[in-house]
């Protein structure tokens, strides 16, 4: 094995942890303000939830033929560098390096810090310390080797699905007049294509992140069959639970109170559980906002790494060393984390990250479009797994993501253009660079 070459040690359990884990974050605990608020009708909520659901698994089983196709380290990166050629695996590694992945990471801590203060009654000036302590604990953490950072994926994974369930189980047990609260499906006042339309952007959002696993590929030990595997297995669970648990919530509380408060699962904790209620959902956003952050620097170092090898980023060479002992790309995810700590001292993550939002969904659909540019130029590639009812299920993936990607330049043209612009300052750098392109030793 090369010096770096990262090890293949991961399987089909920690792969499936990530999907989870990266996908089920706060998100579950607070959407339900945005798409009840959208909606103004539970049943039409409902139905977002599982729109959104189905369009993700669309998207899940479509990109799944792609990534066991080419089941290498980087994911998207490599997936579009094989199919359209080097520049667009380039200009989507240097977004996401940039700022989508370190912005998030800085995000996710950020929130994790504000729930911790809230949890403990700390002082708020203790926000970012706590929040860019999360994010050098997981580091180190994940440094020790991607066994580690898929062993806390798969407990944080684990624990954070447990006030999930409680509340299900409880919320069906303890709610009163629910089944009439799922009624009615759409309100006179507001048209029923704006309202589906806001929400089921709303709920796609919650779904997002499972893709990343792709980044592990290179590092599976059966990538071919596991990586599909994780990919459905978990976009399924994660479905299973969002429409359930939203279901719950209604069982406990109508839609327009659920649509009118900013923690609707600690206002539904607090009647079901009681006073503790709104405890214990806090550590459960804390264990589930932790295994978030966790699953993004587990996979998202990969990304520089995978570029650095090929020698496309400056310092490609410091950026592609692998740790001799742990088998970690090190000093990739050191540049993250640094990345992440500046941006949460700036206080200016969350516009980076809204103005990504729109490039990342123009790569996704990209992906699913792979499918069929894949099969008609490269027939003979090995396919350990295809995806079912081709090609209804890749053109549900990619009207999906067209509907996003339109959706979000009609909503935030600013951001949307804002992340063009960020984008295409790869381009030069790319011309720049692409004559020193080759595998770094």
């Amino acid at each position: 094995m090369k010096k770096n070459q990262l090890k293949k040690d991961l399987g089909l359990l920690p792969a499936l942890s990530i999907v989870i884990g990266m996908v089920i974050g706060s998100g579950v605990f607070f959407m339900p303000t945005k798409v009840f608020g959208a909606t103004g009708a539970p049943g039409l909520g409902i139905i977002a939830w599982i729109l959104g659901g189905l369009i993700s698994i669309a998207a899940g089983l479509t990109a799944a033929e792609v990534s066991a196709a080419i089941p290498k380290t980087g994911g998207m990166i490599t997936y579009l560098k094989e199919t359209y050629g080097d520049i667009w695996g380039y200009l989507l590694g240097w977004a996401q390096t940039l700022v989508y992945i370190p912005a998030t990471m800085a995000a996710l801590g950020m929130i994790f810090a504000t729930q911790v203060v809230l949890l403990m009654g700390i002082n708020e000036k203790m926000i970012p310390v706590i929040g860019i302590g999360a994010i050098i604990f997981l580091t180190i953490m994940n440094l020790l080797g991607s066994k580690t950072g898929g062993m806390i994926q798969t407990i944080s994974t684990i624990c954070k699905l447990v006030p999930l369930f409680a509340i299900i189980v409880i919320g069906f047990i303890k709610g009163d007049r629910g089944v009439a609260r799922l009624f009615p499906i759409t309100m006179a006042n507001k048209p029923f294509a704006t309202a589906l339309g806001s929400a089921l952007v709303a709920t796609m959002f919650a779904y997002d992140g499972w893709i990343s696993v792709g980044n592990m590929a290179g590092e599976m030990k059966n990538p071919g069959k596991d990586l599909p595997k994780a990919i459905i297995g978990g976009l399924s669970v994660i479905m299973l639970v969002y429409v359930v648990i939203n279901i719950a919530y209604l069982f406990v509380l109508p839609a327009e109170v659920l649509a009118s408060t900013q923690t609707p699962a600690t206002e539904v904790a607090n009647i079901i559980f009681g006073e503790n209620g709104g405890k214990i959902i806090t550590i459960g956003i804390l264990v589930s906002i932790f295994g978030t952050l966790n699953g993004f620097i587990l996979t998202g170092p990969r990304v520089p790494y995978a570029m650095a090898v090929e020698n496309k980023l400056p310092a490609s060479k410091w950026l592609s060393k692998i740790d001799p002992k742990f088998n970690t790309p090190i000093n990739s995810t050191i540049l993250l984390s640094i990345l992440a700590i500046i941006y949460t001292l700036s206080g200016n993550y969350g516009p980076l990250i809204d103005l990504l939002v729109f490039i990342i969904w123009i790569f996704y659909v990209l992906t699913f479009i792979a499918v069929f540019v894949l099969r008609k130029n490269k027939p003979n590639i090995y396919r350990p797994y295809k995806v079912p009812l081709y090609p209804v299920v890749p053109i549900l993936a990619i009207m999906g993501g067209l509907y996003i990607i339109v959706n979000t330049l009609i909503t935030q043209p600013k951001n949307s253009f804002l992340g063009i612009i960020i984008t295409l300052v790869g381009v030069p750098i790319y011309m720049f660079r692409k004559n020193k392109f080759e595998s770094v030793e």
